[in-house]
């Protein structure tokens, strides 16, 4: 029928579990004290687990599973409908393994761990929710819920310049949120549903926009625009990228780490999940300027981390880059074709996307990670030019952070590399010219890794690092899994493919160009 068709429903609550379950940790963690980060770390592990059997147990051909449905408000259009594919379920994991990671890397709150946790946790609630609902409003909900803690992460612990950079976050992501809600109203006005799966049912078949145009006019444009732009204000699309390297750079590192790694998937999810399905033959219309947009995003990305001497500051740049590839790749697909040939790009691009979307969050996470180890280190500096030689005092440490650096350049043989390879090899046929360009952001970002590694790891040892701590046992055994999963999705990312590509072949076919 179309791209929300259920698979089975699920017996077992376990969507709802893994979005009450944060709640309930993060509950606790604010009354536990010294004991939170525990709390935290426990509930992290425990999501994961529970995201792993979700992941596990999905419907083989790519339509939803654990589909829990219920009535709220039937009579404006509102049911508590939760469901995952391939691509929901790969975010649940993904904002799992992130979650865990943060927590992990944030050993050292000390002003109010309790809050800092609980805070961290509602976040996780936020994501969940975000990756799993199928109805608008309830949706909706869950997309504002991660805004707040985000912002007061950012407000309460964030660095000497938090308070601009939490506001422009806020304002910007909720003038987004804004555009999309208004939308959406407009679409309910004319539909009476918020359902996603109706919604995409009615485009697929051409009467949601006969349906608008009859009670509203010629406005399914601009209703599509304002769905654009609150999905690229949080991927972030160029020119909506400003409020991130200020985020990103006053955020402590644990937050930025959400922030990159889960939060700005989902405005790429956003676009697949919603804008796609429902309003893919406007997209179709706008395909030109919106992949001028995102070939912006990749080459200016690359150029102006290149220009950047804070290393935060360069790997929020880099984030913009390596996101603008998912961009490229959706806003290339979104064209009708016909042939074998050009359905294989599609699918192709569609599943670099969906690739790229974990292994940035994965690769981005850690290195923010490794910059939370520098500054502590360091007392707080971060600076490219603050260092140099590291690799003599420190070399597992250098190592380590080698490895994800040479996954964020995209490297053969590391997890990087199989997202970007697919979605080139998906647009190329589809858009040459614009893959063409944007390889240029692929030169820039190995131009601007090999300078990191250059001036933090290699040359003579300044005389105030010869003692530079190496990575001690526990944090080589948090790291270790990580830096594996690197490598391993680098060599097996049939891994995640096999099970993302029945989802990926249903979302085509439903999809309306």
């Amino acid at each position: 029928m179309n791209g929300f068709v259920t698979g089975s429903s699920a017996g077992f609550p376990i969507l709802t579990l893994l979005i009450v379950l944060p709640i309930i940790g993060a509950t606790i963690a604010l009354f536990a004290g010294k004991q939170a980060r525990g709390v935290a770390l426990l509930t992290a592990l425990v999501s994961l687990v529970l995201a792993l059997v979700v992941w596990m147990h999905l419907p083989a051909d790519g339509t939803m599973g654990m589909v829990e449905l219920h009535p709220w408000a039937p009579s404006i259009g509102i049911e508590y409908h939760l469901g995952v594919d391939g691509l929901g379920a790969l975010m649940l994991v993904l904002s799992a393994i992130v979650t865990l990671m943060s927590v992990d890397a944030a050993h050292r709150v000390h002003h109010e761990p309790g809050l800092y946790y609980a805070l961290v946790l509602l976040l996780e609630s936020g994501l969940v929710g975000s990756f799993t609902a199928l109805n608008f409003f309830h949706w909706f909900l869950f997309w504002e819920l991660s805004l707040i803690p985000a912002f007061f992460l950012i407000k309460l612990w964030g660095g000497p310049k938090r308070g601009p950079a939490a506001t422009q976050f806020f304002v910007y992501t909720m003038a987004g949120s804004v555009a999309l809600l208004l939308s959406f109203l407009a679409i309910f006005l004319c539909t009476g549903t918020m359902d996603f799966g109706m919604l995409t049912a009615w485009a697929t078949s051409g009467e949601l926009t006969k349906v608008v145009t009859a009670h509203l006019g010629p406005v399914m444009p601009w209703l599509a625009i304002g769905v654009l732009a609150g999905f690229a204000v949080k991927v972030p699309l160029m020119p909506f990228h400003t409020w991130l390297p200020n985020a990103y750079a006053e955020a402590p590192s644990p937050v930025t780490m959400l922030l990159t790694g889960a939060m700005s998937k989902m405005g790429v999810y956003g676009l697949l999940r919603i804008a796609l399905p429902i309003f893919g033959a406007q997209i179709a219309a706008m395909r030109t300027p919106l992949l001028v947009l995102a070939v912006a995003t990749v080459v200016m990305g690359a150029w102006a981390a290149a220009a950047q001497k804070d290393l935060k500051r360069v790997f929020a740049y880099s984030s913009v880059n390596h996101l603008g590839y998912c961009l490229l790749g959706i806003f290339a697909l979104a064209i009708p074709v016909s042939g074998a040939a050009a359905q294989a790009s599609q699918a192709a691009a569609l599943d670099g996307v969906i690739l790229q979307m974990f292994n940035h969050g994965i690769t981005a996470a850690a290195l923010f990670w490794f910059i939370a180890m520098i500054q502590m280190r360091s007392g707080g500096l971060r600076g490219i030019d603050d260092f140099g030689g590291l690799r003599k005092p420190a070399p597992v440490f250098a190592g380590l952070m080698g490895i994800a650096l040479f996954s964020s350049l995209g490297l053969p043989g590391l997890n990087g590399f199989v997202g970007e390879f697919l979605i080139f090899r998906g647009v190329f046929p589809l858009s040459w010219i614009s893959a063409t360009v944007s390889v240029l952001g692929l030169l820039v970002t190995a131009a601007v890794i090999l300078t990191v590694i250059q001036k933090v790891f290699t040359g003579p040892v300044p005389e105030r690092w010869a003692q530079f701590p190496d990575l001690h046992a526990s944090e080589r055994m948090a790291l270790a899994p990580v830096i594996g999963l690197m490598l391993l999705l680098g060599l097996v990312p049939q891994l995640i493919v096999d099970t993302v590509n029945p989802t990926v072949v249903n979302l085509l076919a439903h999809w309306r160009f």
